[in-house]
């Protein structure tokens, strides 16, 4: 078992920099477990990363339906069992949580067993999870300009969004290769993460032939679950011909967004970060269900750093037009690229890693001079 426990199921949010923290950590000698939830999308990928321990951890996610509300309680009871058999057995140096519903069971057998709790909140709108755990959180990292509350100085730190190292610039071309597409032309790529791509997906498919025939290629990331793997092909007026791909799942978005032209997507800190990190310009559709609407709040951030155009989804019958418009304009595309670049935070793991090294090295001091003055 390892000497951190990483909690960062549920999403591909809070898994992915879960797994580029672990990266870093493991870099330096340390090992680390990763605790994640039991759906799919976990799964997908968990399989890629066959040299990580990955412990699946009861729950479920919040719902205000009472008959779901009951079940999540229960299922919070059986993870909260779970992790104090786990905390007890594995003794880690440290317990890391990215929010979400797997972090809440396994911070509380950390605090309970004295455990450093060390809290990551991705997005401009901090989670439920983050602002009730707070309170016990020896370490938080929070993206720049956020508070919690009183919460600030010493206990807090904005080291930035953890990039997973295989998420990086390329070159288009070799973006292209690499994902098999072989086309030159204008690329579209359009995702919705775990939660929200069922309105992006649908508005690519009514709007398939259109974008076919502004020769705009199509690749849409549909989702576990949600979507046939195809390929369709178009002739453009120029004669010549433009493809739409369509796939659930790609463990190369560093590929898939170096690949792009455009992106449209939804505003999920980890795309977004993701999409900083490879210089794509987007048009963000903030998911309008998520928790506390945070999504907006981090799409508007980005918009007024000039790295994005935000479109709400009650106007998804404006997105055809404004793709088309933004995807021809090389000017304002590389606009884009040029803020995004000055965005790129770099190696934001790195930094959590260097900062989890001195809080541990200042821990252990402070224990040994306790001891000290004791004896």
């Amino acid at each position: 078992m390892g000497d951190f426990l990483i909690a960062c199921g549920g999403t591909g949010g809070h898994l992915s920099p879960g797994i580029a923290v672990a990266e870093r950590l493991n870099a330096r000698g340390y090992n680390s477990s990763l605790i994640v939830s039991r759906r799919e999308v976990d799964s997908r990928l968990c399989r890629k990363y066959k040299d990580y321990t990955f412990i699946r951890t009861p729950g479920v996610p919040f719902s205000w339906n009472p008959v779901r509300m009951v079940y999540f309680g229960a299922e919070q009871l059986r993870a909260l069992i779970f992790s104090l058999r786990l905390v007890r057995k594995a003794r880690p140096l440290a317990i890391i949580a990215f929010g979400g519903y797997t972090s809440v069971a396994i911070a509380l057998a950390g605090v309970v067993l004295r455990v450093p709790l060390i809290l990551h909140e991705a997005n401009r709108k901090p989670g439920r999870a983050v602002r009730w755990l707070a309170r016990f959180a020896d370490r938080i990292y929070l993206p720049s300009g956020i508070r919690i509350g009183v919460l600030q100085g010493a206990k807090t730190r904005s080291p930035g969004y953890p990039v997973r190292k295989e998420i990086r610039r390329v070159s288009r071309e070799r973006a292209r290769r690499a994902l098999g597409i072989d086309t030159q032309g204008k690329l579209l790529v359009v995702f919705g993460g775990s939660q929200g791509a069922g309105a992006l997906n649908e508005w690519v498919r009514t709007n398939l032939q259109a974008l076919g025939a502004e020769g705009i290629n199509v690749y849409c990331l549909t989702g576990v679950g949600k979507g046939s793997d195809g390929v369709f092909q178009f002739q453009a007026p120029d004669g010549s011909h433009v493809k739409a791909t369509f796939t659930p799942f790609s463990d190369r978005m560093g590929d898939v967004l170096s690949s792009a032209d455009l992106t449209v997507a939804r505003a999920g800190a980890g795309s977004i970060a993701e999409l900083i990190h490879c210089h794509t310009p987007s048009i963000l559709i903030p998911y309008p269900y998520a928790s506390d609407n945070h999504q907006r709040e981090n799409a508007q951030f980005l918009e007024r750093q000039g790295g994005c155009l935000v479109l709400d989804q009650t106007r998804l019958r404006d997105l055809f037009s404004e793709v088309r418009e933004l995807i021809f304009n090389d000017w304002l595309l590389d606009r884009f690229r040029d803020n995004l670049r000055m965005l790129d935070e770099g190696d934001s793991a790195e930094r959590i890693a260097d900062d989890l090294t001195r809080l541990l090295r200042l821990r252990r001091q402070k224990i040994g001079e306790r001891s000290a003055v004791m004896n």
